[in-house]
C-alpha cells in the first residue's frame, strides 16, 4: 500500500472504471434536479418528469455499481482514481438517501391518498374538482371506507376540531394559518350563519418533488362555539406516503393553540363617558 503514495503511483493511470463511476453520480445529480424543476414549474406533464426522475436514480445506482467494480480494479492493479470514488459515492449518496426513507414509509404506511376528520361527511371539493378529472388524477370523491378504515388504524388522533369561540374567528384563524403556510387559495367563503358556512379550499405542495396536494377546510357554527373539519388528498398516486396525515395533524394542532389563545384574550370593554355636569344657571 506504501507504493500508492510515492512518486510511481503518481504516474500510474486513473481507473476508468472510477471515472464512469464520477461521470454517471454528476449526470445523476443532473437528471434528477431537473426532473424536480420540470415538477415545480409545469415544464412537462407528470410522467415525462417522472420518468427523468427515477432515470436519474438509476443512473446513480449504476454509478455505485461502478465504483465497487473500480474499487476493486484499483486494488489488484494499483492504479489511481479512488478520490473520483469516494465522490462518487458521496453524491450517489445524497441522491438516493431521501428516495430509500420514502421506500421505508411506502412498506410500513398504508397505501392512501385521502385523509380527512370527518370520514363520514368529508370537505368536498368544488372549486378544486375540475383539476381532479385528467388522466392519472385522483378524483374529488372521497375514497370510501377502506380509506377511511386505514386512516382510523394508522392515523387515529385524526378527529374533527371543537373549538370555543364563535364561527367567524374559527374561519379567520383558519385562514391565517393557510396564508401562513402560504398555499395556494382557490376559492373561499366566510360563514354566514345560519344559511351559509365557511369554506377553504386550497392546494399545497409536497417539500422536494412539489407534487399538489388539495386542501379543503369546513367552517360551521356548534351553537355558541364552532366546529371545523379540513380534508387533504393527493392529486396524484394511491399513496401518498403520510404527507397528508401529517399536513392534517399539525394543522389541527395549530388551530386548536391559535383558537387557545384567542380565546384567552381579553374583551375589550368599550370606554365609559363621564356623565355630563348640567349647566349652572345664573340667578339674576
Amino acid at each position: 500500500m506504501a507504493r500508492r503514495f510515492s512518486a510511481p503511483y503518481q504516474s500510474e493511470p486513473v481507473s476508468s472504471l472510477a471515472s464512469w463511476a464520477r461521470n454517471l453520480a454528476v449526470f445523476a445529480v443532473v437528471a434528477v434536479v431537473v426532473s424536480i424543476i420540470i415538477v415545480r414549474f409545469d415544464f412537462l406533464e407528470m410522467k415525462p418528469a417522472l420518468m427523468a426522475f427515477f432515470g436519474g436514480l438509476a443512473i446513480a445506482v449504476l454509478s455505485i455499481l461502478f465504483g465497487l467494480a473500480g474499487f476493486a480494479a484499483i486494488w489488484q492493479n494499483g492504479s489511481r482514481g479512488m478520490a473520483r470514488i469516494l465522490l462518487a459515492f458521496l453524491i450517489d449518496g445524497a441522491i438516493l438517501a431521501y428516495p430509500a426513507y420514502l421506500g421505508l414509509q411506502y412498506r410500513k404506511l398504508p397505501a392512501i391518498h385521502d385523509i380527512t376528520t370527518n370520514p363520514i361527511d368529508p370537505p368536498r371539493f368544488d372549486a378544486l374538482a375540475p383539476v381532479r378529472t385528467g388522466d392519472g388524477t385522483n378524483t374529488a370523491v372521497y375514497a370510501g371506507l377502506y380509506s377511511a378504515e386505514q386512516q382510523r388504524q394508522f392515523y387515529p388522533d385524526i378527529e374533527p376540531i371543537e373549538l370555543e369561540i364563535p364561527v367567524d374567528r374559527a374561519y379567520a384563524i383558519a385562514r391565517q394559518l393557510v396564508n401562513k403556510r402560504k398555499w395556494l387559495v382557490i376559492d373561499e367563503r366566510a360563514p354566514q350563519p345560519p344559511r351559509r358556512i365557511g369554506r377553504i379550499e386550497a392546494v399545497a405542495r409536497t417539500p422536494i418533488m412539489g407534487f399538489r396536494e388539495d386542501v379543503s377546510i369546513r367552517v360551521v357554527p356548534d351553537g355558541d362555539d364552532s366546529r371545523v373539519d379540513i380534508r387533504s388528498a393527493s392529486r396524484y398516486f394511491e399513496s401518498d406516503l403520510g404527507s397528508n396525515a401529517a399536513r392534517v395533524k399539525k394543522f389541527i394542532d395549530d388551530l386548536n393553540t391559535a383558537a387557545d389563545a384567542d380565546a384567552l384574550k381579553p374583551v375589550k370593554k368599550a370606554p365609559v363617558a363621564p356623565p355630563k355636569t348640567p349647566a349652572k344657571t345664573v340667578k339674576k
